[in-house]
This record gives structure tokens, C-alpha cells and sequence, in this order.
């Protein structure tokens, strides 16, 4: 861990670049940038101090999604990748703020895809645009001009995210709060207040919204190795689905905030999984929201020239909102 200064414009990591390190700002003002120095540049947020940066790149060893500007004098302090665990075990209150501050962003990003894929449904595609109020006209050219601005970002998969996800048991090391569970119970229903979240161990659990009523839903079937309700602990938010056992003996473990900070010394990997978790599901959920701005700019520019094919009314058709856990 090193403290490090930048002057007032001064780049501290550039887009596409690979990084082993992230930044807690101690002082100052850091700007976050897509298509930094372009014609196309754009400011995405500016952060202050106590605000970390860069954290997606190391935990998932990924290029940088965008560029670090020192907005003015900034200090701060450089973690490595190899200092990650150190770092927070010394406090793990700082590990937590990071896991709300991704939390944050995916429940933030969550609404706004569920806003674009409402916007794909409501198209109509072929009708006339100009029977369409100025507020929905607004909100086709948002999502296209995001995608104009974004559409450089690179959606694959990197093969550490998937080895951290995919390669490693949850059931390994110091673990405790593990129950079984029969096909159809129901963890935890959409709109409860929670103070927990699970890791699956065995198993399989769904994740639906609308359970049980005639516009039920399921998002998505998670395996053995994921964990899910995570934002009701970290956020002290309402369950936004409910879920539901697939498979009889599915076996959870329960984490809750007094577990999470014993694992800080019983077992740090489940701590650096969790992470990777969080860091993984925002990556990927970008990447569906890129794809639906994708869609939308599509379906505009092809209204726009009259050039609408029956291909493109199909992917319009059969595009579906994909919440990850």
C-alpha cells in the first residue's frame, strides 16, 4: 500500500489499460471518464474523498472500463492486487463500504436496464415516430446516444472472473450457518425487509419476481458456488424477487453482517469471492444494458432511414429483462 499524489489533470489510469492496483482518495477530486480526449468524451462521475476507484479491474483482473482524472490536487493510496486481503483485514468495515458501493451501482444500473427494456417493449416498431410524445422521443435518444458514447467497452468474460466464480468450492475452509432445504421453499419473498444473504453450497435455487401470481417470472436459476440477496444485507433495502428452491437437499449457507466480519479471520477467500460476486454481476449487467441501448440505437437508426427488417422486429420481439441473482 503506497500513498500517491497527482497533480490537476494529471491521467491515473487509462481505458483498456490492465490493473493491479485500485485507489482509496484520502484528498481531492477524481473524474471518471469514457472515451477520455476524444471528441467523444464523457465525464461518468466525479468521486471525493473516502471513494475507491479501480477496484473492478483488480478483483476481476480486467481491463479498465474507463479513465481516472485528478479533477484537482489528489492523494491517495495505491492497493495491489496481491494486497487486497491485507488491506481490508485490518479493517473490515472498509471491505464492507466496498461491497456497499458496488451493491449501490448494481441496484442503481438495475433500474436503469429495467427502464431501457421497458422502452424496447413500448416501441412499437414501424408505427410513425412522430406519434410519439417528446418524453418517450427523449428517452429512445438517451439510451442510443449511450450506446454511441459506450459501445467500445469490451462485454467477455475474463478467464480469472470465471475461474473466481466457477473454480472454487464455497464449502471449502471455515464455514457455519448451513441448513438444507426441500424443493419448493421459498427463501425469501419480493418486498421483505432482510437482513441476510445466502451462498449456495448445494443444490438450486430460482429467482423470480412475481411468484405466484399469473405475471410470475423467472429471472434466472442460480447453482451450487453463487450467492444471491446480497443487497438486503449490504443495503438494508426490500427484496426486489423472491426466491425459490429448485432441488431437494439445496444447501445454503446463511451470512449475515456479525458472520461476514468473522469471516475476515476464520476464512478470508469467502470474503474475496464475495467480492469477485459483486464485481462480476455489475460487469455483466452492463454488459445487458449495453445490449439493450445497443437494440434501441438499431431500432432508431432504422426507423430513421426506413430500413426496418423482420430480423431486427424478432430481436426486438424476444428480448427479455435479465437480472442477474
Amino acid at each position: 500500500m503506497t500513498e500517491k499524489q497527482f497533480a490537476k489533470n494529471e491521467v491515473i489510469f487509462r481505458e483498456g489499460e490492465r490493473g493491479d492496483s485500485f485507489f482509496l482518495i484520502l484528498e481531492g477530486t477524481v473524474g471518471i471518464y469514457v472515451n477520455y480526449g476524444s471528441a467523444d468524451q464523457q465525464k461518468l462521475t466525479e468521486l471525493k474523498k473516502d471513494k475507491y476507484f479501480g477496484e473492478m479491474a483488480v478483483i476481476e483482473a480486467y481491463p479498465r472500463s474507463a479513465t481516472a482524472v485528478a479533477e484537482d490536487e489528489v492523494k491517495a493510496e495505491e492497493i495491489s492486487s496481491g494486497e487486497i486481503l491485507k488491506f481490508f483485514v485490518n479493517d473490515p468495515d472498509r471491505v464492507i463500504d466496498m461491497m456497499k458501493h458496488l451493491s449501490r451501482r448494481i441496484r442503481e444500473l438495475t433500474a436503469d436496464y429495467i427502464e431501457v427494456c421497458d422502452t424496447i417493449e413500448e416501441l412499437h416498431i414501424g408505427e410513425d415516430p412522430a406519434k410519439r410524445d417528446q418524453g418517450f422521443i427523449s428517452k429512445i435518444k438517451k439510451f442510443a446516444d449511450f450506446y454511441k458514447l459506450n459501445k467500445r467497452q469490451v462485454n467477455e468474460e475474463s478467464v480469472e472472473s470465471l475461474r473466481k466464480m466457477e473454480g472454487t468450492s464455497h464449502s471449502e475452509g471455515y464455514i457455519k450457518n448451513v441448513e438444507s432445504f426441500k424443493k419448493g421453499t421459498v427463501i425469501f419473498k419480493e418486498g421483505e425487509t432482510g437482513n441476510c444473504m445466502y451462498d449456495i453450497h448445494y443444490g438450486e435455487v430460482g429467482i423470480y419476481k412475481n411468484y405466484g401470481t399469473p405475471k410470475e417470472k423467472l429471472l434466472s436459476k442460480l447453482l451450487m458456488n453463487r450467492f444471491f440477496g446480497e443487497m438486503a444485507l449490504l443495503e438494508d433495502c426490500p427484496r426486489s424477487a423472491t426466491a425459490v428452491v429448485m432441488q431437494d437437499e439445496t444447501t445454503l449457507e446463511v451470512i449475515n453482517a456479525e458472520y461476514m466480519r468473522e469471516l475476515f479471520s476464520k476464512n478470508p477467500p469467502k470474503i474475496e469471492m464475495i467480492l469477485s460476486y459483486l464485481s462480476y454481476r455489475l460487469r455483466r449487467l452492463t454488459g445487458d444494458y449495453l445490449d439493450a441501448c445497443k437494440l434501441i440505437s438499431e431500432i432508431s437508426d432504422a426507423e430513421n432511414s426506413g430500413n426496418i427488417s423482420d430480423e431486427l422486429k424478432k430481436k426486438a420481439e424476444e428480448f427479455e429483462i435479465k437480472i442477474y441473482g
